[in-house]
């Protein structure tokens, strides 16, 4: 039975492939699972057929036979455990690709959300300007942080990995911005995960979304 995954019908980010069933894609991608994707609105997000999937009424979500998962981690996560390639079989190195997908997700990307937001819905206040530099800050400390311990590594710890994953998907929000081009090392990181095919394939299925939600002709 193939799984089936949520995403936006109509995705914000205009089909760069920010929304977080970019990280189920991919990882579904990696381990070369099909998996069927079923388009929600953002009203049919908030009612309760999709709230008893995902009770914040966000996506992604993941359903495969009885089991019912959301929160784009746990999904990306159970999918590398339940299929080869995605962690290590020595257990000490599965031990650390999978605390990094916890510091993607915990350490690293809270401020840079932080920041996104702040560049999105913010820009009208007065304190905006001072807000952006502090959070800019906080973003520029933990790229430090990563960039030092990256070096010249292709990956966080030798082969690619469910932590590279999210960690690559969580950089992207920052593609194009002088805070994520002051680190080279982190710029060639990203680009060594969009150059994977099956970043490639989950990127085209995704971006097939809103092309065909906005046609151009």
């Amino acid at each position: 039975m193939k799984p089936t995954i949520t995403a936006f019908a109509r995705s914000p980010d205009r089909g760069r492939g920010l929304a977080r069933d970019m990280r189920v894609r991919w990882a579904l991608e990696e381990v070369g699972q099909p998996y069927e994707v079923q388009l929600v609105s953002f009203v049919e997000m908030k009612e309760p057929a999709h709230r008893t999937l995902h009770p914040f009424g966000q996506i992604p979500t993941y359903e495969e036979g009885d089991l019912a998962l959301f929160e784009s981690g746990a999904i990306v996560f159970h999918v590398a455990e339940s299929h080869p390639g995605l962690l290590p079989d020595d257990a000490n190195a599965r031990a650390r690709a999978i605390t990094w997908m916890f510091a993607a997700l915990n350490t690293v990307e809270p401020p840079i959300l932080d920041r996104e937001t702040a560049t999105l819905v913010e820009r009208d206040k007065i304190w905006y300007a001072e807000r952006l530099l502090i959070l800019e800050d906080r973003v520029r400390v933990r790229l430090g942080e990563l960039s030092r311990r990256l070096g010249d590594s292709d990956w966080l710890d030798a082969a690619f990995s469910a932590g590279d994953l999210l960690m690559v998907t969580v950089l992207r929000r920052l593609s194009g911005s002088d805070v994520l081009e002051e680190h080279p090392n982190l710029c060639a990181y990203v680009a060594r995960g969009e150059a994977r095919p099956a970043y490639k394939r989950a990127f085209e299925d995704q971006l097939a979304v809103f092309t065909a939600s906005h046609p151009t002709a």
